[in-house]
C-alpha cells in the first residue's frame, strides 16, 4: 500500500466509530450503557438491595456524607460509606465531611485537616461543604457566617494542597428566594410550602440570593487552585447562560446536576436547543447525580425502586427524544437526545476524572 493512502484508509475505518459517537442512545442501551451517579446518600448498614440495582442497572456511585441534621450522625455516616467503599470497591466510593462545631477556636482548622487526613486515607475522595456555612451558621457574635469567611482560610488552603475534590453546596435553588406561586417546578413549591422556615423570600433580614453566590464565587477566586465541584448546578440550576457565565469564569470548576433535572427541564421545555447546546458544549464539566437518599420510614424495597424510577427517567431525558410526564412539571417534556459522547462523559467519564481514586477494581 502506498504511504499516501494510509490517512484515507484510516479514516475510512475510524468512520463508523465517529458515527457511533455522535449518534444516541436508547432505552434499550440503558442496562448496557457503564453509568455513574456522582451524588446520593447511602446510609443503611445493609445494601444488598441497593447493590443489587446497581448491578443490574450499571451503576457505579458516589456517596456523600453531610451535616447535615436530617441525616444520620457523622460518624455513622462516615462508617457506612467508609464500610462500603472496602467491601465494594468497584461500585461504591464515598466523600467525607466535617462538623462547623467550634470553627472559631484556633486549633480548630487543624484538628478538622487532621480528622479529613485520616477519611482521605481510609479511601475518601472528597469533601462536601454544605449550606448551613451561609445559611444557618453564626459566630459567638450572632453573625451569620459565610462560605468565603477568613476563618476558614486555612481549612480550604490545606484542602488545596492536598488536591483534595471539594463538593460545594452554597445556597439554595433560586426558587428559595421567590414567592412561592412564580416558583418553577412542583417539587420546590411543595417543600417551601411545608418548610417556611427556610423559604428564604420569607426572610428577608438573611443574605440574598446573589450574596450567596458571590460568597461561593470570592471562595474559588481566594483559592485559585482548590479542586471544585458545584453540586446541584452550583446552584445555577435556573439559568443555563448563567450557569454558563460560571464555568467560564471558573474554568477548573465541575457541576453536577443531581436534584436539579427539573429546573432543565422547565427551560428545555421553553427553549430545548439551548439547553441541548449547553450539555454539548461543557460536555467536559458535568456529571450526573440523582441526590437520592433513603429516609427513615423508607424500606429497602421502597428506596431501590425510586431509584431504578429516577434513573431511567433521567437517562430518558438525556437520551431520548420522547416526550414524557415528570414530577416537576405539570407539562410534558421533550428529551435532549444527546450524542453518545456527551453522555458518556456525563454519566461517567468526567466522574472518572474528578475522582481518580475511586472504583480503582473497575478500571
Amino acid at each position: 500500500m502506498r504511504w499516501s493512502l494510509i490517512p484515507a484508509v484510516l479514516a475510512a475505518l475510524l468512520a463508523p466509530l465517529d458515527a457511533a459517537a455522535a449518534s444516541g442512545y436508547t432505552m434499550a442501551d440503558f442496562a448496557k450503557v457503564p453509568k455513574i451517579d456522582a451524588h446520593l446518600h447511602l446510609h443503611g448498614d445493609s445494601q444488598q438491595a441497593w447493590l443489587a440495582l446497581a448491578r443490574k442497572d450499571n451503576f457505579r456511585a458516589l456517596t456523600i456524607n453531610v451535616d447535615y441534621p436530617d441525616f444520620p450522625s457523622l460518624a455513622q455516616q462516615r462508617r457506612v460509606a467508609s464500610t462500603l467503599a472496602h467491601q465494594h470497591p468497584e461500585l461504591v466510593a464515598w466523600a467525607a465531611t466535617f462538623s462547623t462545631d467550634g470553627f472559631e477556636r484556633p486549633e480548630w482548622s487543624a484538628a478538622t485537616l487532621k480528622d479529613l487526613d485520616g477519611a482521605v486515607a481510609d479511601g475518601a475522595v472528597g469533601v462536601k461543604v454544605w449550606k448551613n456555612i451561609g445559611m444557618s451558621l453564626r459566630d459567638s457574635q450572632g453573625k451569620l457566617v459565610m462560605v468565603d469567611d477568613a476563618r476558614f482560610d486555612q481549612l480550604f488552603d490545606g484542602l488545596a494542597q492536598r488536591r483534595v475534590m471539594v463538593l460545594g453546596h452554597q445556597g439554595e435553588p433560586h426558587n428559595c428566594w421567590l414567592p412561592i406561586e412564580q416558583m418553577t417546578v412542583n417539587n420546590d413549591r411543595e417543600y417551601f410550602a411545608a418548610h417556611p422556615a427556610y423559604h428564604m423570600y420569607a426572610h428577608p433580614e438573611m443574605p440574598g440570593y446573589e450574596q450567596q453566590m458571590a460568597a461561593r464565587d470570592r471562595l474559588l477566586d481566594k483559592h485559585p487552585t482548590l479542586r471544585f465541584t458545584g453540586v446541584h448546578l452550583a446552584s445555577l440550576e435556573w439559568d443555563v447562560t448563567r450557569l454558563a457565565q460560571f464555568l467560564d469564569a471558573h474554568p477548573g470548576v465541575n457541576v453536577d446536576v443531581a436534584a436539579r433535572i427539573g429546573q432543565l427541564q422547565y427551560q428545555s421545555q421553553r427553549n430545548r436547543e439551548r439547553v441541548r447546546a449547553f450539555f454539548i458544549k461543557y460536555q467536559d464539566r458535568l456529571m450526573y447525580g440523582s441526590d437520592l437518599a433513603q429516609s427513615a420510614e423508607q424500606d429497602d424495597a421502597g428506596f431501590v425502586a425510586d431509584m431504578d424510577q429516577v434513573w431511567r427517567r433521567d437517562w430518558r431525558y438525556f437520551v431520548t427524544t420522547d416526550r414524557f410526564k415528570v414530577p416537576e412539571l405539570d407539562q410534558p417534556v421533550q428529551g435532549l437526545s444527546l450524542p453518545r459522547v456527551v453522555v458518556d462523559k456525563l454519566y461517567r467519564i468526567n466522574a472518572e476524572k474528578a475522582y481518580p481514586r475511586a472504583w480503582h477494581k473497575a478500571q
